[in-house]
């Protein structure tokens, strides 16, 4: 056993070496990479991507998980070994059913898109980007043919990115927080003058935004001994192994959400990587379970934590103190209130709780549409105002603010989406459950004491990585399967309590 386990785990560092690689490379374009780099930086990506793929689902690595498997039958099936054994052959199952070319087609086409969706972005014309967007279709339409499924293609996609979850299992979550959400935000609207956020426009000088968020993010346990923040297009998280976990933000002179709660989120992820357990490094497991768990990291403490009040009481004075012109007047309370105020935006990355799952909503009808082959890439834009209107009220001004916001699909991989609300579900049932073990987590909070909570996370759900998939880590800590039940009772609460709204009854 030693020495099959000892061969197969030194090619499962080979290949995360040279995924890490080319995640360096990501990094790098959308930070400091000039504008000429692209045609070489696509072409870097698509040689390393197929270098990994093809060293991965080698006949080698086939024949030594078929000797591990009979050799760890008898482990405990969260042992370390047994885990990257079983991750390992289904990573290696679905790996193989991908021709190597369409691989490298991917990851060059990806590269390729992005600075064409940044320029159609910038000037706010769609066909800019849309023969990009076609292409992205086209290779996750083959993507789903070579990987194969029973009822749907997405379903196909989806069990890469969230195993174990289905696109009807996906509708039906969707569906019960609709009938929660449309008229929760119809009973905001009717108070909507009860939560004046006006504060959050008044200036805020921009090097100040960037360093109050970092110093907070440090605060909360992302650790600068093994991190650093630029700034991107798009704020995202990024991890090379355990040492080195990256984080990007965006920042708003006019809009002071958009930098603080960005690096919130996303150190979210990164605290997430940084307590993945060194025992799994450079092997399948060293990552969160799923995009789906990982944002749930993202969304907790974003959300859970950094929009709560307890938090406000206590970072409130050196806010005030770094900000004390904008925020003249105002105290910890009118703060708290402003940065939760509710109310249909364009912006994804900037939306209220309540409605942001309608923005995953909508990208997730479109991607299966166009998958489906049921909306061509051109009338995309249209599709998106049309929706975008149902569920919203409001008429998309331009494809900016449109079609054109996100940059996940330049990234040509479908089935991301669906991620952000499995997180904003999953991060309520774990705070649910935190809750339960620490009842003066809110006293904690106002206290600025963040070490508890961090090692509560690290102990249940960081340190496991990818040993277990989203239901399996959720029934593990939780004891129930993913439900949208506590974040619809969590919304409920907070919001009647801001808005003064009648109690829903269950």
């Amino acid at each position: 056993m030693a020495d099959t386990m000892k061969r197969l785990k030194a090619i499962l560092a080979e290949v995360t070496d040279i995924q890490r690689a080319g995640a360096v490379l990501d990094w790098d374009q959308e930070t400091y990479m000039p504008p000429g780099g692209i045609q070489n930086r696509a072409d870097q990506a698509s040689t390393l991507s197929e270098v990994a793929h093809r060293r991965f689902t080698s006949d080698e690595v086939g024949l030594l998980l078929e000797e591990a498997e009979t050799e760890v039958a008898n482990e405990p099936f969260d042992s370390d070994d047994a885990s990257i054994v079983r991750v390992a052959r289904r990573d290696y199952e679905l790996d193989r059913k991908l021709p190597p070319e369409l691989v490298a087609e991917i990851a060059h086409a990806g590269s390729a898109a992005r600075p064409h969706w940044q320029r159609a972005r910038k000037e706010a014309k769609f066909e800019i980007f849309a023969p990009y967007l076609q292409r992205a279709v086209e290779l996750n339409q083959r993507m789903a043919e070579a990987l194969g499924y029973d009822k749907r293609p997405y379903d196909a996609l989806l069990n890469r990115t969230e195993p174990g979850l289905t696109t009807d299992q996906l509708e039906a979550m969707f569906e019960e927080l609709r009938t929660a959400i449309v008229p929760l935000v119809a009973g905001i609207a009717r108070h909507a003058d009860a939560v004046d956020d006006s504060v959050l426009h008044r200036g805020f000088d921009t090097d100040k935004q960037v360093q109050y968020a970092l110093d907070t993010v440090v605060k909360l346990g992302y650790d600068l001994e093994r991190g650093r923040q630029d700034i991107s297009t798009h704020p995202f998280s990024i991890a090379f192994g355990p040492g080195d976990v990256r984080i990007t933000t965006r920042v708003n002179r006019d809009f002071f959400n958009e930098c603080l709660f960005g690096s919130i989120h996303e150190a979210g992820h990164g605290m997430y990587f940084q307590g993945i357990g060194r025992n799994i490094d450079r092997t399948p497991l060293w990552d969160g379970a799923s995009p789906g768990v990982h944002e749930s990291q993202s969304r907790l403490w974003e959300n859970l934590v950094g929009r709560s009040l307890p938090f406000w009481n206590h970072f409130f004075p050196s806010l005030r103190e770094t900000f004390p012109e904008p925020l003249r007047g105002v105290d910890a309370e009118g703060f708290y209130r402003a940065v939760n105020k509710s109310y249909p935006s364009f912006i994804r990355v900037e939306a209220d709780e309540v409605t942001y799952n309608l923005h995953v909503l909508l990208r997730f009808e479109l991607e299966n549409d166009m998958l489906e082959g049921k909306l061509k890439v051109n009338d995309v834009p249209e599709a998106w105002n049309e929706l975008f209107k149902s569920y919203f009220g409001l008429d998309v001004p331009n494809d900016r603010e449109g079609a054109l916001q996100d940059i996940h699909w330049s990234f040509i991989g479908f089935a991301e989406f669906p991620g952000y609300t499995l997180g904003n579900i999953i991060g309520a049932q774990f705070m649910e459950k935190i809750r339960a073990e620490m009842p003066d987590l809110d006293s904690q909070i106002g206290r600025g004491e963040f070490g508890p909570l961090l090692r509560w996370l690290q102990e249940n759900v960081y340190q496991h990585g990818r040993k277990f998939t989203p239901n399996e880590l959720v029934e593990r800590v939780t004891g129930q399967p993913i439900s949208p039940k506590p974040w619809i009772a969590y919304v409920r609460k907070k919001f009647g309590a801001l808005y003064d709204l009648e109690p829903v009854k269950a």
